[in-house]
């Protein structure tokens, strides 16, 4: 007996359409190809992975089949004609009491023309089933746009375009590329959902990005200008003269690009850093620095 598609992704019938698709991931990291060559074993549970979640992933399907009109392959159930489905106390023409050779079937729409119906529907060409894949991209190959070149199952080696501002969780279609169609239908489409490593710095807020940038004291002092990167290349920024460490400086447009067009921007938060080394002049003035003394940089915090 086939495992249903709930017994292969390892979540139960309650699970909710998160819970999937989470249950999803987490084993299609682990069994992907790419992660597993040669790996049969991989490869088959993979694919299996995948046709269940095409089954379960798509709340229609998963209703169709929790229902028992589809069946683990997304196949359409025959439904159980039983000799009593129809018979009816309405019925004048009295199925049951009928003395006409196989008249007691009813007419055009008894069991017979029904199996013949489903026979028929069986034949006719179907759209196949799409494949589900996933891929890891660094933080600025989905920021700035990439191609990679990736191996689906039984196919050769394709080009992918990776559009600039791809996000996290985001899935990607190739058209024809999925599972082929029956009786000359079209074939299924692959659908690759993208999941994005962090970076080392930059952090996503939205279509913004946030990130720190250490200055010097003598920067943060005096003020001038440095040189900041970005998701396309380092800039030119001015640093306003006595900048405190958490001090915000937007850089318009140097945000990711918008799913409408344009593109977010790019926040950055002053850390002021001091020598690694210890000055014996910065020391000696700081000691001497009576109004440095008096400050009271807690003051607000009742400190």
């Amino acid at each position: 007996m086939s495992r249903s598609p709930y017994e292969v992704l390892g979540v139960g019938k309650t699970a909710t359409q998160k819970d999937i698709q989470s249950a999803y991931r987490k084993l299609a990291k682990k069994l992907h190809p790419d992660l597993n060559p040669g790996d049969k074993d991989a490869e088959d549970r993979f694919k299996a992975i995948s046709a269940a979640y095409a089954l379960l992933g798509d709340e229609e399907k998963r209703g169709k089949y929790d229902r028992g009109e589809i069946d683990e392959t997304g196949a359409e159930t025959p439904p159980r004609h039983y000799y009593r489905d129809y018979a009816s106390t309405a019925d004048t023409a009295g199925r049951y009491g009928s003395t006409h050779s196989f008249s007691d079937f009813g007419d055009a729409d008894d069991i017979f023309s029904g199996f013949f119906s489903r026979r028929s529907h069986g034949q006719r060409p179907s759209k196949g089933r799409d494949a589900y894949f996933s891929m890891e991209l660094d933080f600025l190959e989905a920021a700035n746009g990439t191609k990679k070149q990736i191996s689906l199952p039984d196919g050769p080696p394709i080009d992918l375009t990776i559009p600039p501002g791809t996000r996290d969780g985001q899935t990607l279609r190739l058209r024809g590329k999925g599972e082929p169609g029956l009786n000359g239908a079209a074939p299924g489409d692959a659908r690759i959902e993208i999941r994005v490593r962090p970076h080392s710095f930059y952090r996503q807020d939205g279509d913004d990005v946030r990130y720190e940038v250490p200055i010097s004291l003598s920067e943060a002092v005096l003020g001038g200008k440095i040189r900041v990167p970005t998701l396309d290349g380092a800039v030119n920024v001015t640093i306003p003269a006595n900048s405190n460490t958490g001090k915000v400086l937007r850089l318009k447009g140097k945000g990711l690009h918008k799913q409408g067009g344009g593109h977010g921007d790019a926040y950055v938060t002053l850390q002021v850093m001091l020598p690694q080394a210890p000055d014996p002049e910065l020391t000696a003035f700081v000691q001497g620095w009576e109004a440095g003394k008096a400050q009271a940089p807690r003051k607000h915090m009742g400190g």
